[in-house]
């Protein structure tokens, strides 16, 4: 199977192409990335493409599964309109693109409380870019929806471990209802939509 993914350089992408790469039915894995990634494989090949011009983009082959783990943070994009250009915008002509490769399962990293009506800039731009994805009728998709992610990051602030700490702190106290809030590991995420995606029937699909 070929399988595409963007976001392949952050958390939960990097773990999504690891594992994918570990898999034995992945025959190929097309890597879309603005730039080059720090190590090799045989059954990659990395697409050098500004991921505003994504819509320009075409490929000869056919992809099968699509990921994106696209994302980030208001501190990281320095605008709240980058940071919607970026977990909105990309999103979804990434989508696009894969509309157009012929993707018949794609799986989203998205946010616990994402909705489009969200009083929350952060949660309502993640609303608004699931309601763009569904838009493309793409026949599978999967959101997954993590609460606070932990897990080794390639730009680590002391403020980003700080809020991990605390996260791993306080998530064993959080039962019932709050369970869904408690900080959950990106190799998990990872694994969880990875399973999902591939094997969910058509529709669309909350995790």
């Amino acid at each position: 199977m070929t399988i595409c993914i963007s976001g392949a350089s952050g958390l939960v992408g990097n773990e999504i192409l690891i594992q994918l790469l570990n898999n034995p039915k992945t025959e190929k894995v097309l890597v879309l990335a603005r730039n080059p990634l720090s190590f090799g494989h045989p059954k990659m090949q990395v697409v050098l493409v500004p991921f505003d011009q994504l819509d320009q983009l075409e490929v000869a082959e056919k992809i099968d599964f699509a990921f994106c783990a696209l994302g980030t943070t208001l501190r990281k994009a320095g605008s709240k309109a980058r940071q919607q250009e970026i977990d909105r915008d990309y999103v979804t002509a990434f989508g696009r693109f894969c509309k157009r490769a012929g993707v018949r399962k794609i799986g989203i990293v998205s946010s616990i409380g994402a909705n489009e009506k969200s009083s929350n800039f952060y949660l309502r731009t993640k609303g608004e870019m699931e309601e763009s994805i569904l838009q493309l009728e793409i026949p599978t998709t999967v959101f997954i929806r993590p609460s606070f992610l932990i897990g080794p990051r390639k730009e680590r602030s002391f403020g980003d471990r700080l809020i991990q700490g605390f996260a791993l702190i306080i998530s064993p106290l959080l039962f019932g209802k709050a369970r869904k809030y408690k900080a959950i590991q990106g190799s998990k995420v990872a694994q969880k939509l990875i399973e999902s995606t591939l094997s969910e029937s058509p529709g669309v699909h909350y995790i």
